[in-house]
């Protein structure tokens, strides 16, 4: 069981749910591939994520500055979409022929279950 690290201080979150929140958000990062902010002793994603949120080697964005982030990334997002909707006709059949290498999709005949 984790406890608590000694340098934690009640007063530098404004909620313990806030802590809760940005720890869960950041294992799941790090359970999602990325690289951890500094060397830990833990071996777990989620005690290595509520270690790194204590030694504040994590930022993370309350208040405006979280809806700004929020409506940032979804206009990034946004566009990606579109560029892909825009894309030609050519790179769609290339991109097909590419993944068709990996998916079969065809359709198979179904032997009949009455013949021998």
């Amino acid at each position: 069981m984790l406890s608590l690290l000694p340098e934690y201080a009640a007063g530098e979150f404004d909620s313990r749910h806030r802590l809760v929140i940005v720890a869960a958000q950041r294992a799941k990062q790090l359970v999602q591939g990325a690289r951890t902010a500094s060397s830990s002793k833990f071996t777990k994603e989620t005690s290595i994520a509520l270690d790194e949120v204590l030694r504040h080697k994590v930022k993370f964005l309350v208040g405006k500055e979280a809806r700004d982030a929020i409506k940032e990334s979804k206009r990034v997002k946004e566009g990606e979409t579109e560029r892909l909707a825009m894309m030609t006709g050519e790179d769609a059949k290339e991109i097909k022929k590419e993944l068709s290498v990996y998916v079969d999709d065809t359709v198979k005949p179904a032997a009949a279950e009455g013949e021998e």
